[in-house]
């Protein structure tokens, strides 16, 4: 499986932006997949998790409320639409895949820079 991450950039606090992670290599649809981010000096962090269908989503409590992860799985591609962000949001942003019955993440993709300034 490769992911390929992208859409990342430079916004102002209170923007948005939507994140996309294009999914190839198996069939996309049968891995539940996620963001995680990793801002400097820190641990990679859990963002996000949409079910291999789509049906069940989980947000860390920084996000919940502002950011919203979907998926298609006609385009394989995995998206993380993002709202009021916050400078406390400036991260690489990484997208993953893993096994349906799996507690770690298998495959990863090289991750977007956001930057959000104050």
């Amino acid at each position: 499986v490769q992911l390929q991450a992208s859409g990342g950039g430079l916004v102002q606090a209170g923007d948005s932006l939507t994140l996309s992670c294009a999914v190839s290599g198996r069939t996309f649809s049968s891995y539940p997949v996620g963001w995680f981010r990793q801002a400097p000096g820190k641990e990679r962090e859990f963002v996000s998790v949409i079910s291999s269908s789509g049906s069940r989503t989980y947000y860390a409590d920084s996000v919940k409320g502002r950011f919203t992860i979907s998926r298609d799985n006609a385009k394989n591609t995995l998206y993380l639409q993002m709202n009021s962000l916050k400078p406390e949001d400036t991260a690489r942003y990484y997208c993953a895949a893993k096994l349906v019955f799996s507690y770690t993440y298998s495959w990863w993709g090289q991750g977007t820079l956001v930057t959000v300034s104050s």
